[in-house]
């Protein structure tokens, strides 16, 4: 990855939810070599989050919605990562109309930015949620579209919007479907990935709820591994106009994340089950072959070390 990293030394780059969870990893990556703005309108992320990197960037409070502010920030970037998003089933099942405004509203008025602009790449934040339930696994970049909830559908048709702006206007976007991700920073409310929510669950020694039987399957990344591909994609000019499944290519099943969980805290909390949510696909796992192809993309964080990392980073964030 330093190779592509030494592409972007220097580069203007303009960062949505950059102070959102997997916003703020990436930040974090670009900051030291780079000229970084990040437009986050602190709705679900945090100024915490941009501590490391707060002397090296420039954040600017607004919505991606704010079509005077986009074009202004959009006019002074060579890359622009985009990841400001409503994100989450649950959130998009209580609020479709909210969801729709921000994922693609929001995303609209930033291809609009960009079609009037001279970027060198757009990197657009997608989801293995657009999939729906898996015909078949691993879940290649051909798999059946059939989304299961609102959150699904704003994604797949801001996706969607994407590509045709670069068929129609020639915008070079590159997109890159995250499957789930975690790691340091990831919020761990109701709304949240059940990674974060487990190890709250932890430290309160409160019982580990599973919606569901426990036998779901999900292809759990870790965020270093995300941020990799998205500089990948930047720096890729095959992958203009081109989509990317980014996962591990490997896939756990809920009773056995617990089961891992357990094996790093060295704790053992109660686990009790609930019937499974609306909105949520039974069995996930990505196909990242194209990935590795085009972008040589490699994820190095198995499962195991991945929840280290996490468990240890927040431990140490704790004690200050």
């Amino acid at each position: 990855m330093i190779d592509y990293l030494d592409r972007l030394k220097g580069g203007n780059i303009l960062v949505t939810g950059g102070a959102g969870f997997i916003g703020s990893n990436l930040v974090d990556v670009l900051a030291p070599d780079n000229n970084v703005v990040v437009l986050d309108d602190l709705s679900s992320g945090t100024l915490a989050n941009l501590e490391k990197s707060q002397d090296k960037i420039n954040f600017i409070k607004g919505d991606v919605r704010d079509e005077k502010l986009v074009v202004g920030l959009v006019a002074k970037a060579d890359f622009v990562f985009h990841l400001a998003a409503n994100v989450g089933n649950v959130k998009s099942i209580e609020d479709p109309l909210f969801d729709m405004d921000v994922n693609i509203r929001g995303t609209i008025n930033l291809l609009e930015a960009c079609r009037r602009s001279k970027i060198e790449r757009l990197v657009y934040s997608a989801s293995s949620a657009i999939f729906g339930e898996s015909r078949y696994l691993p879940m290649d970049e051909e798999h059946p579209i059939q989304p299961e909830s609102p959150y699904a559908v704003s994604k797949l048709s801001a996706e969607k919007y994407c590509f045709t702006f670069h068929k129609v206007y020639g915008v070079p976007v590159s997109a890159v479907r995250y499957f789930n991700v975690y790691g340091p920073r990831q919020g761990s409310s109701g709304y949240s990935n059940v990674i974060p929510i487990f190890f709250r669950k932890i430290r309160e020694e409160n019982p580990l709820t599973i919606f569901g039987d426990g036998k779901q399957t999900r292809d759990f990344v870790f965020v270093g591994d995300v941020v990799q591909a998205n500089i990948l994609a930047a720096t890729t000019v095959a992958a203009i106009g081109e989509g990317f499944n980014i996962g591990t290519g490997n896939a756990h099943d809920l009773n056995e994340l617990v089961t891992f969980i357990n094996q790093i805290t060295g704790k053992r909390n109660r686990t009790t089950f609930a019937p499974a949510r609306k909105g949520e696909v039974r069995y996930s796992q990505a196909n990242i072959t194209k990935a590795q192809k085009i972008l040589g993309y490699k994820p190095f964080n198995s499962l195991e070390k991945g929840l280290s990392l996490t468990w240890e980073t927040e431990a140490i964030k704790r004690k200050r």
